[in-house]
């Protein structure tokens, strides 16, 4: 059974409902199982009954990760390798309707001179991101760029369009790490108003990524919501379901959970809903005792001082010296980012920051030799 058959089975009015009636006392019992929780028991730790019991989870949010990961943060890098994009997305300043956009696609020459540029930075992961454009950005395209950048990285990631089973299985011959796809929001029927045109505006196509993905044998499967398009708490439920069928069907594959807040774009009037700093320690420490296995992503999209705070109760990794737009560690090409960063310190700054608070920064995880 796909997971939409069992998407198909949850109503969203009637989750967020739920999530919202929630008492202390199912609070209560999802801590007492902290580390594998069913979606079901997890759903009271979204609701507002459990902000009165914030500091709990935080300790055992803390508790867990340490077991798992011990105190280290991975660091990784976004190399934006184009622009280029044919949808039209409400909140993203590579939307095909934005016209001041300089659309830039990195030649495997450019691609190389980017990673020697990060290479002196010190980080050995790097997560390759593109709009999504079937023409010019296709596997073809990616394949060379992954030829290019295993030379320099251990880890290469992708954050690009939806693909075929068969394109992720090409990839990952070429030593493509992890897939890492967001759907946005669950809500299907809020999902077609910020998805006005392009392949992307189909959801089911998007949602059964994920299970491609895990097909074709990828190592690792990243996944998320934009926190800001809909109720943070429902959206929330949805990733957990979809993480529970994922785990449960495809349990040799690794999984992360990234917690992007919505950033200013060209274009873009604003998150619809608030997703305040509560919330966000509130969101993370939910996914911890969800599954104390799980990879939990904080990007520079934050604030530097509040990453400081989020390292230490559940993030396993983050990003250090993000650059948004196409070419802009070497080529400084001044194309449009597709948002506005907010911690703008050194990848050195970072690692300083994230030895300060009594963690160890990872560059390099694994040999691939290994795996």
């Amino acid at each position: 059974m796909p997971f939409k058959d069992i998407f198909a089975d949850y109503d969203w009015d009637i989750v967020k409902e739920r999530i919202y009636s929630a008492r202390s006392i199912d609070v209560e019992r999802a801590l007492a199982k902290a580390g594998y929780l069913t979606p079901e028991e997890f759903l009271p730790l979204l609701s507002p009954a459990a902000e009165a019991y914030l500091p709990q989870m935080i300790e055992l949010s803390r508790e867990l990760t340490f077991k798992r990961f011990g105190k280290t943060i991975h660091l990784y890098i976004p190399l934006y390798l184009s622009n280029k994009c044919n949808n039209v997305c409400t909140y993203c300043g590579f939307s095909f309707t934005n016209k001041n956009l300089k659309r830039i696609t990195l030649t495997p020459e450019q691609i190389e001179l980017e990673a020697k540029a990060i290479k002196r930075y010190g980080f050995d992961h790097v997560v390759i991101v593109t709009g999504e454009d079937a023409r010019d950005i296709n596997v073809e395209y990616l394949t060379a760029a992954l030829r290019v950048l295993k030379k320099y990285f251990s880890q290469v990631s992708v954050e690009v369009q939806p693909l075929k089973m068969e394109d992720y299985a090409i990839l990952r011959n070429e030593g493509m790490h992890a897939v890492i796809v967001y759907q946005e929001t669950y809500n299907q029927k809020s999902y077609a108003e910020y998805h006005l045109k392009g392949r992307k505006r189909n959801f089911f196509w998007r949602l059964e990524t994920p299970e491609r993905a895990a097909q074709a044998g990828v190592r690792k499967i990243g996944m998320g919501v934009l926190l800001g398009l809909e109720d943070w708490r429902t959206d929330a439920f949805f990733l957990a379901l979809h993480l529970d069928y994922m785990r449960r069907h495809y349990w040799q594959t690794m999984y992360s959970v990234s917690f992007p807040r919505l950033r200013p774009a060209e274009g873009f009037a604003g998150p619809k809903v608030e997703v305040n700093n509560k919330a966000l320690v509130q969101l993370i420490t939910a996914f911890r005792l969800f599954d104390a296995d799980l990879d939990l992503v904080l990007s520079t999209r934050e604030p530097a001082k509040l990453r400081d705070l989020l390292m230490t109760v559940g993030i396993t990794t983050m990003s250090a010296g993000s650059r948004t737009e196409p070419g802009a560690y070497a080529i400084h090409s001044h194309a449009l980012k597709q948002f506005e960063i907010s911690d703008t310190r050194s990848p050195q700054q970072v690692a300083q920051a994230i030895k300060q608070a009594g963690f160890t920064p990872v560059w390099k995880d694994w040999e691939a030799e290994l795996v």
